[in-house]
Parts: structure tokens; sequence; C-alpha cells
């Protein structure tokens, strides 16, 4: 049973900085290309950054190109995502996604706001 489960949200102030964590179950992680999306209230859900299975390649959303980086640990099955110079339309349930199902995680919250 593939399962991802997302932490590391919260409320930040703008400018601040938040790591988000992405832990798999359930499949060969090391495997497959992993990925961060993003959905605000009333907006579509949107990729913010993905990167390949052994790590080789990266690539972001223009809107967040310079401040977010994603990166893996192969031997935790673990994707992580750190978020710096934060903005308020950051704001967003992020989401990881991946596997050989492209399943997804139940997401977590963050919140940019003074």
């Amino acid at each position: 049973q593939v399962q991802l489960v997302e932490s590391g949200g919260g409320l930040v102030q703008p400018g601040g900085s938040l790591r988000l964590s992405c832990a798999a179950s359930g499949f060969s992680f090391s495997s497959y290309s992993m990925s961060w999306h993003r959905q605000a209230p009333g907006k579509e859900r949107e990729l913010v950054a993905s990167i390949t299975r052994n790590s080789g390649i990266t690539n972001y959303a223009d809107r967040v190109l310079g401040r977010f980086t994603i990166s893996r640990d192969n031997a935790k099955s673990t994707v992580y995502l750190q978020m710096n110079s934060l903005k308020p339309e950051d704001t967003a349930a992020y989401y990881c996604k991946g596997g050989p199902w492209g399943s997804w995680g139940q997401g977590t919250q963050v919140t940019v706001s003074s």
C-alpha cells in the first residue's frame, strides 16, 4: 500500500523559511521521480518542484525558482522541500506526489502571514 505523509507546514512570517518532508512507503522509493505541488483556495493545483530518482535533475516553477529547493534521501524514503524567502502568495496546501501510480499525500498547510 503506497503511503505519502507530508509534514513540516505551519504559519510563518513573510521572509521566513520552512522545510517540508514527505515520507514514502509501500513502493521502491529510489526508483521513482517525486514532486511537490500546491493548491491555494480557489485555485488549481500547480507543480512546485520535481526531482528525478537519483537527484540528478530538478525542476522548479518560475515563481519559486531561487527560493525553494527540492531534495531527497533515498535511504530514508523521504523527499524534502526547503522553502526560503516565503511570500504571502506561497500560502497553500502543499502535496507530494510519486510512486508507480502517481499517488498523492494528504497535504500540509503553509500559511505566510504577518
